[in-house]
């Protein structure tokens, strides 16, 4: 990898000229490149599927227009987020005025995942440019023909001193881009044990992290859901992007009264979506690599397997399978399947789906299938995720207006919308004090007078 210290040095003095300050500025920044998306759309399109098959209508749905909608959603509220924001000033502080004022943090890095690689490289950019701040955009390797358009648009719109684009392969880039230079914040997307690895270079430095990483997200099926439904959209969940999505269901605990309705149901929707041979089917995407097909490839022993199993690695493909009499000491229920494989449990008492889920780390989503309000709240007030939905799956994604976040080991941090301005914003705290009065009480010498004022005005 090329010598990175002059580039780097020059996102420095170009964030301290406040060049990307002022509200036109931004505001420029995001309306060029949502053009140059669009100039670039067929070429993203043609790099997703030659990266990961990606039918076309998926990789505009949960890639290129969900960042359309995020850089509009920051051009319609762009102008208040950088707005001062004016607070109660306390008694004991008059006569004064109190105020929040946000500004950029500086100089960030971006590193983003393969298996959503535009979206999740470009959303947390777009609030980062929304913030005023320079940025180091690192797009994944593993899908280098989107990494390559991608470097593309950003050329397009930006210099080089306000976005850099680095690319490069192998554990060596993140300490070559990161142990040198004190970066004000780094935001990456990815797996558990990278994330720490991140958050271990940043250390030294005492560099804020954002960590948007993943697990083991379940779907709870009770026996009063609508299961046409819940099977319906749980099948949705798992397997586009061929299961590659870090808020997707990465398994089913369903009440053992509506387990078999369930696994039928799931095995029609499965058929209806993808046709009787889902490897011919054009709405169905490939793992990303030989390696991880062999991860999910070996899912496959354990457990009775209800629909799929087929797999051919010259292709990368694993058909959408589902398993059932699936041990919850094997690695499919242990590990985060990252694939398009679907474990089915059966539980009785709901405090049972309880501790099956707390077996493992908290889960980045959690959803909840339901017609019982008392079972909803149980499960989203009982179990500690870091967002999710009742009787529908991944839909939180898709709003601007909810942050999007792990707890524990599933992350560090949210973003979208406002959040990611805010993660990527100082709200510096600001006190006017006024020269016209002087209480004078806080100076000595101290009497018994000023205590009784003092009490009086702090309680």
């Amino acid at each position: 990898m090329e010598d990175l210290s002059a580039p780097l040095h020059a996102l420095r003095s170009h964030f301290d000229s406040g060049a990307t300050r002022p509200y036109a500025a931004r505001r420029a920044a995001l309306r060029a490149l949502r053009a140059a998306i669009r100039r670039h759309e067929e070429e993203l399109l043609a790099a997703l599927h030659s990266d990961m098959r990606k039918p076309r209508f998926e990789a505009y749905m949960a890639d290129i227009g969900l960042v359309y909608a995020e850089i509009d959603h920051a051009l319609k509220h762009l102008r208040g987020w950088m707005r001062a924001e004016h607070r109660p000033t306390p008694l004991a502080l008059q006569p004064s005025r109190c105020a929040l004022h946000p500004e950029p943090v500086g100089v960030v890095l971006i590193i983003a995942p393969w298996n959503y690689p535009f979206l999740l490289l470009m959303n947390p950019l777009v609030g980062a440019v929304a913030a005023g701040c320079c940025v180091v955009a690192k797009p994944s390797n593993e899908a280098p023909a989107t990494a390559r358009v991608t470097e593309r648009i950003i050329r397009e719109v930006f210099a080089p001193e306000q976005v850099l684009v680095v690319q490069g392969a192998g554990r060596s880039v993140g300490p070559r881009l990161i142990e040198p230079f004190r970066f004000d914040h780094i935001f990456f997307t990815g797996s558990p044990g990278v994330g720490r690895s991140i958050m271990a270079l940043a250390a030294p430095h005492l560099t804020p992290v954002t960590l948007e990483l993943g697990g083991k997200s379940p779907a709870i099926v009770d026996d009063t859901a609508d299961v046409e439904r819940a099977a319906q959209r749980i099948v949705w969940s798992r397997f586009l992007n061929a299961g590659q999505t870090c808020i997707a269901t990465d398994h089913v605990l369903v009440h053992e009264r509506v387990k078999d309705r369930f696994l039928a149901a799931a095995q029609r929707y499965v058929q209806q979506f993808y046709g009787p041979d889902p490897q011919r089917s054009p709405h169905y995407a490939r793992l990303v690599n030989d390696t991880r097909f062999q991860q999910v490839k070996r899912y496959l022993d354990h457990g009775r397997i209800v629909i799929g199993g087929q797999h051919d690695a010259a292709d990368r493909y694993i058909a959408p399978t589902i398993l059932t009499d699936v041990s919850l000491d094997s690695p499919p229920m242990r590990e985060e399947i990252f694939g398009p494989l679907l474990p089915v449990i059966a539980w009785r008492e709901r405090e049972e789906a309880r501790v099956i889920v707390a077996r493992n780390p908290h889960p980045l989503a959690l959803y909840v299938f339901s017609s019982d309000r008392a079972n909803q709240r149980y499960f989203t007030e009982g179990i500690a995720f870091g967002g999710g939905c009742i009787n529908q799956c991944m839909l939180q994604f898709g709003n601007a207006d909810l942050p999007v976040g792990g707890v524990g080991t599933s992350g560090i941090g949210s973003y979208h919308g406002k959040a990611t301005f805010d993660r990527f914003t100082h709200h510096k705290p600001l006190v006017f004090g006024s020269t016209l009065l002087e209480p004078g009480i806080q100076y000595p010498p101290f009497s018994r007078w000023k205590e009784k004022v003092l009490r009086w005005v702090l309680g």
